[in-house]
């Protein structure tokens, strides 16, 4: 911290203080609390990055050290004895010479090591010795800020005992009774940072059971809660993201689908347009990235594998394909479907992930997508096959989505087949049914069954699946809901997973369970992570391609509630996206995406970030702008298409 806030300080050898926790406030972004067992310290940094800044150093600091012990100090000098490996080399026969050179080796390993580590020690020790004078700065500015000389929040003295005192003064009338985290103002929303634990580890709520599974003499911790989910998240972003979708302008007026089709009999349905009430203020695009919401579950497979578990990896990467369909259940609207050469962009480095997507191709129709996760990469495209029945439509996803793990392992898989029903009479539903296959290229698979619905099923949308090793023995069971939760149960006796077990049998483990809905979902029924989705934060606009979803102007106007201006707009897009298979077959190609072969997957050829950084879209036409054969858009209520 004393080099983030470009001071030079000197040495100081102190204990830690104790503290119990830190937390963010909601109503200054400029201000945060460390918590401690007796106090409530209270600080202000200068801007809102300083203020992460500290955040990410304190939990960085105790994620390097117990804060509850000393700092590891240099009592031995550094100083350790080769003479097991000696006798052991004397023992194999090993000359005299080279024994001596084993010696020498290991002692400059040694050393260079003792070295680094004692660097990373003193630098620890600085941030501490300097916590009192920045603490004191941060105050004095403060005060001045606020015309008030006299306001100093507390004034810190570390002894050379370790014991931390601190002191209040008087308080402003924003922050008086905010001394004590009891008496704390119930406009601060905070997020607490246990410090007696790492960062990464998992907490666990008093009734939550937590379970042990070894597997391969590695053992992976587990609980029944989201608040271990949670902790997988980065907590800490420079952006706060939307709750809730803007308040509608206009009242929206229904549409019956039924007498829509019956106005348009014997019309051309090419130059038929469907209107924005069947539509959600999404795009498929964004969709494609809502599939990503649960992503801390690649984050928890990286994990394992790199603890040698590589059982549980592939547990956790068959509960992240099931999760991918949870946000489908109750969505009665349908996204837009992109222009060609559409994009859609998502930074959340909350969650520790950056992703994005193309529209490839108009027909067939195509999107090819490309994610980055902390030690994970996500791609795939999808192409997707309908059939209609009448009452239902049938919708066949092709195409593969790979995930791979920076430590080579990857796992391949497609999508199972969506059947939406009572398109014309009743309420609108899907479901999914069919088989998944999880195929990796080291020594496990998975298969997993979506369960058909049918009238007289009293348990529907269920999964099952198992996984297999090497030699096609099972040794592991799953269970659960695509729309709830996903279970395991783990075992070496093969003839207790081949029997009828549920998430209630012994031994069953919750990998993953749906999120609760937000507050005001709206009719759309969207998660509270699709509801960021479309979401224009402060300063994005500016960054963004000319091709961006979010900037489509039929989508954002039916976000906003301006029902008659997203109809003209979605109708002029429409009549605009009709040049789209001219465009193609005139040698139109992907801007960020290409095929690895002329039936293969679409892959990214990078560069989007690199050009986001500089604001330079060359090659990115403004596809969402008027042209000059655009006829003047004839606003109805009564529109559809296949393409928009």
């Amino acid at each position: 911290m004393a080099r983030l806030m470009g001071w030079r300080l000197g040495l100081c050898r102190i204990r830690w203080m104790s503290i119990s926790s830190f937390s963010e406030s909601k109503s200054d972004d400029k201000r945060f609390y460390i918590i401690t067992p007796t106090k409530t310290l209270q600080l202000r940094t200068g801007c809102v990055k300083d203020r992460v800044a500290w955040i990410e150093a304190l939990v960085s600091a105790r994620s390097e050290y117990s804060l509850g012990g000393i700092l590891p100090s240099d009592r031995n000098g550094g100083s350790f004895s080769t003479e097991k490996l000696r006798d052991r080399l004397h023992a194999e026969g090993v000359g005299a010479e080279i024994v001596k050179d084993c010696e020498q080796i290991v002692h400059s390993e040694f050393s260079q090591y003792h070295v680094q580590m004692k660097q990373r020690c003193e630098s620890y020790l600085s941030f501490i010795g300097s916590l009192p004078r920045e603490l004191e700065a941060v105050n004095s500015e403060d005060a001045t800020i606020r015309g008030n000389p006299q306001s100093q929040l507390f004034k810190p003295d570390f002894s050379s005992s370790g014991k931390c005192s601190e002191y209040s003064n008087t308080e402003s009338s924003e922050d008086a009774g905010k001394q004590e985290i009891g008496k704390m103002s119930d406009e601060d929303e905070f997020h607490f940072y246990d410090t007696r634990q790492s960062f990464s580890d998992s907490v666990a709520s008093p009734d939550v059971k937590v379970r042990y599974l070894n597997y391969g003499n590695e053992a992976c911790k587990f609980g029944d809660s989201l608040a271990a989910d949670k902790t997988n998240e980065y907590l800490l972003s420079s952006a706060k993201r939307r709750s809730k979708l803007p308040e509608p302008v206009e009242k929206e007026r229904s549409v019956s689908l039924w007498s829509m089709i019956k106005d348009n009999v014997g019309k051309d349905l090419t130059r038929v347009c469907l209107p924005v009430y069947f539509n959600e203020p999404l795009s498929s695009l964004q969709k494609c990235f809502e599939e990503l919401e649960y992503s801390y579950l690649l984050d928890r497979a990286y994990e394992c594998g790199l603890r040698g578990n590589g059982l549980m990896r592939i547990l956790y990467v068959a509960a992240f394909a099931v999760s991918g369909y949870a946000s489908t259940d109750s969505r009665p609207c349908k996204p837009f479907n992109p222009l060609l050469g559409e994009t859609y962009e998502a930074d959340y480095p909350e969650k520790g992930i950056r992703f994005f997507s193309e529209k490839v191709s108009h027909h067939p129709m195509a999107m090819a997508c490309h994610c980055e996760g902390k030690g994970w990469k996500f791609w795939g495209d999808s192409n997707l096959k309908s059939k209609f029945w009448g009452q239902s439509i049938q919708v066949d996803p092709s195409g593969i989505l790979t995930l791979e793990f920076d430590d080579g392992e990857t796992f391949q898989w497609s999508k199972v087949t969506t059947t939406i029903n009572n398109l014309i009479i009743g309420r609108v539903y899907c479901h999914h049914h069919g088989t998944m296959s999880i195929s990796g290229n080291k020594k496990y698979s998975c298969k997993l069954m979506f369960k058909e619905q049918s009238f007289l099923e009293r348990n529907p949308r269920q999964v099952q699946g198992f996984v297999k090793d090497a030699d096609g023995t099972k040794v592991a069971s799953l269970m659960g809901k695509w729309d709830e939760s996903m279970y395991c149960v783990v075992s070496d006796d093969a003839s207790k997973l081949n029997s009828h077990i549920s998430h209630q049998s012994a031994g069953a483990t919750l990998l993953w369970k749906k999120n609760e809905p937000p507050a005001d979902p709206t009719r759309y029924n969207l998660s509270s992570f699709a509801i960021t989705l479309n979401e224009l934060t402060p300063g994005l606009k500016e960054k963004l391609p000319p091709t961006d979803s979010r900037l489509r102007p039929d989508q954002r106007h039916l976000e906003n509630g301006e029902y008659e201006k997203a109809n003209s707009e979605k109708l002029r897009l429409e009549t605009r996206q009709r040049m789209a298979r001219n465009m193609q077959e005139s040698g139109w190609k992907p801007r960020w995406f290409q095929r690895d072969s002329e039936h293969g997957t679409y892959r990214y050829v990078g560069g989007y970030w690199e050009a986001r950084e500089q604001t330079k879209w060359v090659g990115c036409s403004d596809i969402f702008g008027s042209f000059c054969d655009n006829p003047k858009p004839r606003v109805s209520t009564l529109y559809t298409s296949a393409s928009v």
